[in-house]
């Protein structure tokens, strides 16, 4: 640091904040300095000043900065980070060249070491505060080897940058903004350098460069919002990781996509691993990004890719964990605290293409997998088949409408229950009917601590124990966390 720039920093911290001020005479613009002391769900540092609460979006636990407020409430406010008088210890320099504007991660100025220190932290505090437990069992959480470069999924908005360039990327936080990563070259477009995203796979930087220069030589337009003009809205890819198999999925505005085979000509001679290329229109006003359904232009409408001994295909339209390090190790964890002895029944609810049903059955007698979405029962179903399970059932169908059918009217009782909610968590319903049914085992994944903590307590306050908590790293450098909990019957 110079001495010009220590001088202003000293002057800065030695000038009398505005942290005096009644938090009702503060005005939108006005400077003060505060001490960054938590992180918010979204990812911003929060500080205090006489007890009103800010917001400050790139700040981290530890550092004092000089913000300026932009948005006021009664309790709490918003800042935007002017000048870092002290940096953290904690605070690294992203990866990433646009980490800060971009979406897709929230926590790239945090140390790894940190991160996982206040997802841990996380858990625990809902499970106190929500839940209501007193001393949870929270286990140390098990993080990456390597936390960068890890999804196997990526849906990338297609737009026009600020010069008018076919561009991908991510949206800008809370907004529809594309950031650019790669813009297409050629014709009246100059070369801009493509960013490979710090979270996803290298190849997707190669994959969106020929789709942006495809979409340019055949003036092809890019999907615009406010208009619902444009056809390219998003181009999914998925990749496996055990067997580089790639897959691609263009979301469209219309019925049909243009020059459909030049496309397939150009991407697979990328020789990147493509195995199936397809479209899915999707002609509505809508923030859904995939359509219904989709249709192949080349290649099998599946990739396959492995978890610990199974094999799945993957279509366009399944779930998928995104991690598949990290999940591994999870579905482990989760068929551990099963506690399966080769005779029990198990509901695997929230099923998806069958990834914990198919590591469930080689231990239970009969697994009965429920699903929503028809496709994902479909690649469920056909994933049995190849790994040659006989013992399990998947059934199409909202878990809350299913489980009192299968449990009420066709008398299957399930020994141990599974359950891998989306983030809303279960449903009351469906919480209900395992409270009825009181199997002797509830093994609850979970990617949102808060409902896991409001679910926990309904069930811990009607008959059950909570026995283990084991927070898994799946998302890093986003504030998300997944947990995996057993439950135990307070009788069993």
């Amino acid at each position: 640091m110079s001495g010009w720039d220590s001088a202003a920093c000293w002057i800065r911290m030695c000038a009398k904040p505005r942290s005096d001020k009644n938090a009702m005479n503060w005005k939108k613009n006005d400077l003060t300095t505060v001490r960054i002391t938590d992180i918010g769900i979204n990812g911003e540092g929060i500080g205090k000043i006489d007890g009103f609460t800010l917001f400050v979006r790139d700040a981290v636990p530890g550092d004092l900065a000089e913000v300026r407020l932009m948005k006021l409430k009664k309790h709490y406010g918003y800042a935007r980070l002017e000048h870092l008088l002290e940096a953290s210890e904690d605070r690294v320099v992203p990866s990433c060249p646009v980490a800060g504007p971009c979406g897709g991660c929230q926590l790239q100025h945090l140390s790894y070491e940190a991160q996982l220190a206040w997802k841990e932290q996380q858990v625990r505090n809902d499970l106190i505060r929500i839940g209501g437990f007193e001393n949870p069992p929270v286990h140390p959480i098990i993080g990456m080897d390597q936390p960068l470069h890890y999804r196997n999924k990526a849906q990338f908005p297609i737009g026009y940058d600020r010069e008018g360039r076919l561009a991908a990327g991510f949206f800008a936080a809370h907004s529809h903004r594309i950031i650019p990563l790669v813009t297409a070259s050629g014709g009246h477009q100059s070369d801009v350098p493509d960013i490979t995203c710090g979270i996803g796979k290298e190849i997707n930087t190669a994959i969106l460069k020929t789709v942006l220069n495809w979409m340019l030589k055949y003036r092809i337009p890019a999907y615009q919002e406010d208009t619902h003009e444009g056809v390219v809205r998003h181009v999914l890819i998925r990749c496996g990781y055990h067997t580089d198999e790639v897959l691609v999925c263009l979301v469209i505005n219309a019925e049909k996509l243009p020059y459909s085979e030049v496309l397939a000509d150009m991407l697979y001679d990328l020789r990147c691993g493509i195995v199936s290329l397809s479209f899915s229109s999707n002609t509505k006003r809508t923030n859904v990004i995939l359509g219904d359904s989709y249709q192949m232009i080349r290649g099998q409408e599946y990739m396959t890719d492995r978890i610990g001994g199974n094999e799945f295909r993957i279509s366009p339209l399944s779930f998928y964990q995104v991690n598949p390090q990290q999940t591994e190790r999870l579905y482990r964890k989760a068929v551990e605290l099963a506690q399966l002895t080769g005779s029990e029944t198990v509901f695997d609810l929230y099923c998806g293409i069958g990834t914990i049903s198919l590591s469930l059955a080689e231990k239970s007698a009969a697994v009965y997998g429920v699903e929503i979405v028809p496709q994902a029962i479909e690649d469920a179903r056909q994933n049995a088949l190849i790994n040659a399970v006989d013992n399990v059932h998947f059934y199409v169908g909202k878990a809350e409408e299913i489980v009192p059918e299968l449990y009420a009217q066709q008398g299957i009782r399930a020994d141990v229950v599974v359950v891998d909610p989306p983030r809303k968590g279960c449903d009351a319903v469906l919480l209900e009917t395992m409270i009825r049914m009181q199997p002797e085992r509830v093994v609850y994944v979970s990617c949102n601590s808060s409902t896991l903590a409001r679910d926990l307590k309904e069930l811990c306050g009607n008959g059950f124990c909570l026995e283990y908590v084991q927070p898994f790293d799946q998302f890093s450098m986003t504030t998300h966390v997944e947990t995996v909990v057993l439950l135990s019957r307070k009788d069993a």
